[in-house]
């Protein structure tokens, strides 16, 4: 495909569009190694309601800061983002980091409500009790509700959002990948006898990524129950018997996603992993179809867990492009 393997492409008014500001491949910045300190700004950690239930959410960085709201993934918790999260409020900005309904210490839905909809009419409620409209950076499962939340919004209302980072997503997911990923979820669903365990079966999934020698970290995404088996922190019912990946509903939902996505007409980014098996060349090429000013960073050597995979280059990626569509001030 011309605009994956040709690091230029045509802009939308025909002209070639550089590649620093349409279609990269990230690699580690050669003053920024992986170690690198990243002073922790004050965080802390409060509630915000969402859509008819309260919301969990980290606070990085200055409260009156241009606000960056960060949506992890199906499965996931708030702590997907923390250094992302250091290193947007390093930069000035307030960066909010929420547990998805059903997720980490969000409510659980009352009634096993995971839709779509459920996700977007959330992110909906974050932004209208916001005081400056922020970006949304969303993983997965964060960047299809936003998708969703900023594309149908009424037309000739304010836009809810300065910009949009997608996270190795977009209305095209791979059933190869797909389906790997229910797989691993629902073998979860019968719990671990260990956190030892835990962190075995994530090596297993992603070995991409190194496995911890310390497994406490993984205590912020399991509970340990009263039979003494360690499970997931998220409602069961959000993946049970769910065709899609990230409560995406099959070929309805992507005609949805497809749809919603032609009417983003905010700043968007979408950050892939090399190695992903859920976003492919081709979800890349619709996406630009649908979005023709969307910018798109490979991030080399990641896979679908892109900010953990390769967290400095996603954080280089991300901050960059946000520091210039949505300056500060």
């Amino acid at each position: 495909m011309e605009a994956i393997a040709n690091p230029r492409r045509l802009s939308a008014d025909g002209t070639i569009a550089d590649a620093t500001c349409h279609h990269r491949t990230v690699v580690n910045p050669p003053d920024t190694p992986n170690d690198a300190p990243v002073e922790p700004p004050e965080t802390s950690t409060s509630r915000m309601h969402g859509a008819g239930l309260s919301l969990a959410v980290d606070h990085y960085g200055d409260p009156g800061g241009p606000p960056v709201v960060l949506l992890h993934g199906g499965g996931q918790t708030r702590h997907a983002w923390g250094g992302a999260g250091r290193v947007f409020a390093a930069a000035g900005r307030h960066a909010m980091s929420f547990d998805l309904r059903g997720h980490g210490d969000s409510d659980w839905s009352p009634s096993g409500s995971y839709m779509l909809d459920d996700f977007a009419a959330d992110v909906r409620a974050i932004v209208a009790a916001l005081p400056e409209t922020p970006v949304l950076v969303g993983a997965s499962l964060g960047g299809l509700a936003s998708i969703v939340a900023v594309g149908e919004s009424a037309a000739g209302d304010s836009p809810i959002a300065r910009a949009v980072v997608l996270v190795d997503v977009a209305p095209r997911i791979e059933t190869e990948g797909r389906i790997k990923i229910q797989e691993f979820m629902r073998a979860g669903m019968r719990g671990f006898d260990t956190l030892d365990e835990a962190a075995d079966a994530v090596a297993a999934f992603n070995p991409n990524r190194p496995r911890p020698r310390d497994v406490n970290g993984l205590r912020k995404n399991l509970r340990e129950r009263g039979d003494g088996r360690w499970y997931w922190h998220w409602d069961p019912r959000w993946i049970t018997n769910r065709s899609g990946v990230d409560g995406q509903a099959g070929s309805f939902a992507h005609d949805r996603l497809r749809d919603a996505a032609r009417r983003l007409d905010v700043p968007t980014l979408l950050v892939r992993g090399r190695m992903s098996d859920i976003v492919s060349d081709e979800s890349v090429r619709e996406l630009l179809e649908l979005v023709p000013h969307a910018e798109v960073a490979d991030v080399a050597g990641a896979g679908h867990m892109v900010a953990g995979d390769r967290n400095d280059a996603f954080n280089s990626a991300v901050v960059e492009f946000v520091d210039r569509v949505a300056p500060i001030g």
